[in-house]
């Protein structure tokens, strides 16, 4: 039990930094959206959605999967600074050989990405930037540097949605009552894209110039070899990664192609801010992942590693039920972190969360094809749901709209989540609390669904309902939660 604690203990605690380093630029970008449509019209925050879900695709082409490859490769490997060495070159010459061939063909990229050409050369520089720091990242990962993971992280958003504020808000306004000065000479009037992209770019050509030292200490040893393994453990993550952003982002761009022209840009508008307050979950699911991933491999070789994979993905769980039924009884709170204008789409909150606590499950079973070099499950597995995706929106969109978009994400995940469940029994059986995870699962999706549509998020019916099921909780886990507040007030490690 004492061991049991001390990785739980270890665990989560990596788990809530990575969870801050996430979590909280995301709630500072929450300002953005508010800031972009009152200085932007409609189509010039089109614009600017769109771009940025190229760059949601772009980043995975430009990582293809050495992120993954090395944690792998790095907890295998005697020789961590060869490991490193490689991955590092390999990321350098492929950013380099992007950023030739795509200035070489800047015009044709721009037309094939239907975004304006006075736009490309800003986000060829910040996928660059970018991607230049995929590695030392994930070394501060790997070597259980989380603090610093977070400062950076939470330094690069900070910076970047100052200089928003600045060049949208502040700068106009210090142009108008300074007309002769400095300020006025670099203000542009209807210049706010570009502003937009400007301030991404210095915020990652900082954090580069922060995390240069992983390639300023580095012998530059490339292992032609350790390469290729690397490259073949890999790619089948990036086909997977290419699969879960089409689930990720692309409904936006079918909402804005398929919904009829005069309502498209609104609809789309109302179905990404209510998607927004569903990001609770993705926060949770996304700091459980970025603790656990180096976890999983580096104790892949230890003693009885099974039963730990089925505790973690237990309790993460049970956490995420919690998550999700908080969040949908306190809806009709966190909806005003949004205009009223887009809470007609306020339907499909639970619906998002549900789909995200899938989501997070999966990541979870993932573990056995990651472990076990299958990676190319995660491609099958991430492709079908691409399909689901697709398939559903194609089909339901000009029907019910931005629902086809929610129930296509549910479906899409949900997929996902038994496929891996079902091969994982096959190929790496981990003994996973069913019992347990149904229990908390179905009464969690039960109590949200009578919170939300039966009692129209009456708030205190649904305070009850919560009340109820974390009293549930806590009988059923007292003696591991007072062993884990035991073990955290405990000077002993």
């Amino acid at each position: 039990m004492r061991n049991r604690l001390s990785l739980f203990k270890k665990l989560f605690k990596h788990t809530f930094i990575y969870g801050l380093a996430t979590v909280l630029p995301r709630m500072l970008s929450f300002i953005l959206v508010p800031l972009y449509t009152r200085v932007m019209p409609p189509g010039s925050y089109g614009e600017v959605t769109l771009i940025f879900t190229w760059f949601a695709i772009f980043n995975v082409f430009l990582a293809y999967g050495m992120e993954t490859a090395f944690f792998r490769f790095f907890n295998r490997e005697s020789d961590k600074e060869r490991v490193i060495s490689t991955s590092l070159i390999s990321i350098l010459v492929s950013t380099v050989l992007f950023i030739f061939l795509a200035s070489l063909f800047q015009e044709s990229l721009a037309q094939a990405l239907n975004i304006e050409y006075r736009y490309i050369k800003y986000v060829i520089i910040i996928l660059s930037l970018d991607a230049l720091v995929i590695i030392p990242f994930a070394w501060l990962r790997a070597a259980e540097k989380p603090f610093q993971y977070a400062i950076i992280k939470i330094l690069n958003v900070t910076l970047n949605l100052g200089l928003n504020l600045f060049f949208l808000l502040l700068l106009p306004k210090l142009a108008d009552t300074n007309t002769k000065g400095l300020l006025n000479a670099i203000y542009i009037p209807d210049f706010e894209i570009t502003y937009i992209f400007i301030s991404n770019l210095i915020a990652s050509a900082v954090t580069l110039i922060i995390m240069s030292g992983s390639y300023l200490r580095t012998r530059f040893i490339f292992d032609r070899k350790l390469w290729r393994q690397m490259l073949g453990y890999g790619l089948p993550v990036m086909v997977a990664g290419i699969a879960y952003t089409i689930n990720e982002v692309f409904d936006r761009v079918l909402l804005a192609e398929m919904l009829p022209e005069n309502i498209a840009k609104s609809e789309l508008g109302k179905y990404s801010a209510c998607y927004k307050l569903a990001l609770f979950m993705t926060f949770f699911a996304t700091a459980f992942r970025l603790g656990i991933e180096p976890f999983f491999f580096s104790h892949a070789s230890s003693e009885n590693p099974k039963k730990a994979y089925g505790l973690i993905t237990d309790y993460f769980v049970v956490l995420g039920s919690v998550i999700l039924l908080v969040v949908v009884v306190f809806t009709d709170v966190l909806k005003l972190i949004i205009e009223k204008a887009y809470w007609e789409a306020l339907p499909i909150v639970p619906i998002i969360l549900l789909a995200s606590f899938c989501l997070g499950i999966y990541h979870n079973l993932s573990v056995w094809y990651k472990v076990t070099d299958r990676t190319r499950y995660g491609a099958y597995f991430s492709l079908v749901g691409a399909l689901i995706t697709i398939v559903i929106n194609y089909l339901l969109i000009p029907k019910i709209g931005y629902y086809a978009s929610a129930l296509a994400t549910l479906a899409a995940y949900a997929t996902m989540m038994f496929l891996s469940f079902i091969y994982g029994r096959k190929h790496y059986r981990i003994p996973y609390n069913l019992r347990k995870i149904i229990f908390y699962s179905s009464v969690s999706i039960l109590f949200s669904f009578l919170s939300f549509y039966v009692f129209d998020r009456n708030l205190i019916a649904g305070s009850l309902l919560l009340l109820i099921f974390l009293t549930l909780v806590y009988r059923m886990e007292k003696e591991i939660l007072r062993r884990i507040i035991l073990s955290f007030t405990s000077k002993s490690n």
